[in-house]
C-alpha cells in the first residue's frame, strides 16, 4: 500500500491570506486618499499662481487684467500667456478642481484697449474649488491682482474666498 502525499493549500489557508491582505488594503487605502487629495490642492494652488503670473504678463501687454481663462491663453489675441490645460475652456477643469477667472469686485473695463486685448480690466478674481468637497479636496482657493493665495477650509471646500479678502474664521492667506 501506498501514501499517497498531495501538495498545495488548503481552503483554509486560502481564506486567510485573503483575510491578511483585506486587512492591509483597509489600511492603506485612507492613506492613498488622502495624498491624492493633498496632490489635488497642490495642483490648485499652482495653478492660482500660474494665473496670477500670466494676468501680470498680460496686464504688461494691454494695461489690464484678462476677463476670463480663455482669453490668457488666446493666440489670435494678445498672445499666450497660459497653457492650453486651463485656458482651452472657462471654467477649467484640472486635478479634481474648477478654475475660473472672472472680473474682481469693483472691476471697471479700461476704456482703451491694446491691439488683440478683450474688455481688460481693473482687476480679477481666480478661483478654484473642489469638484467633490471632502473627496478631491477639503480647501477652496482664490487670488486677485495683489497675487496673494487664500484658502477656505470651511464648509469642506464649497466655495472659494469672496472679495475683499479678509482673514478669519476658516479663511487664511497660504503665502
Amino acid at each position: 500500500m501506498r501514501i499517497r502525499t498531495q501538495k498545495g493549500f488548503t481552503l483554509i489557508e486560502l481564506l486567510i491570506v485573503v483575510a491578511i491582505i483585506g486587512i492591509i488594503a483597509a489600511i492603506a487605502v485612507p492613506g492613498l486618499l488622502r495624498a491624492r487629495m493633498s496632490g489635488n490642492e497642490a495642483s490648485a494652488i499652482g495653478s492660482m499662481r500660474a494665473i496670477n503670473t500670466s494676468q501680470q504678463n498680460y496686464s504688461q501687454m494691454c494695461n489690464g487684467y484678462a476677463p476670463v481663462l480663455t482669453e490668457l491663453g488666446s493666440t489670435s489675441g494678445a498672445g499666450a500667456f497660459l497653457s492650453p490645460d486651463m485656458s482651452a475652456a472657462s471654467p477649467a477643469v484640472k486635478s479634481g478642481f474648477t478654475i475660473l477667472v472672472a472680473a474682481g469686485a469693483g472691476n471697471a473695463v479700461l476704456a482703451a484697449q491694446a491691439a488683440g486685448c478683450t474688455a481688460a480690466g481693473t482687476n480679477y478674481l481666480g478661483t478654484g474649488i473642489p469638484l467633490s468637497p471632502g473627496s478631491t479636496g477639503t480647501r477652496a482657493f482664490a487670488t486677485d491682482e495683489q497675487g496673494t493665495i487664500w484658502q477656505d477650509s470651511g464648509a469642506s471646500g464649497a466655495a472659494a474666498p469672496g472679495q475683499p479678502f479678509t482673514a478669519g474664521g476658516t479663511i487664511s492667506p497660504i503665502q
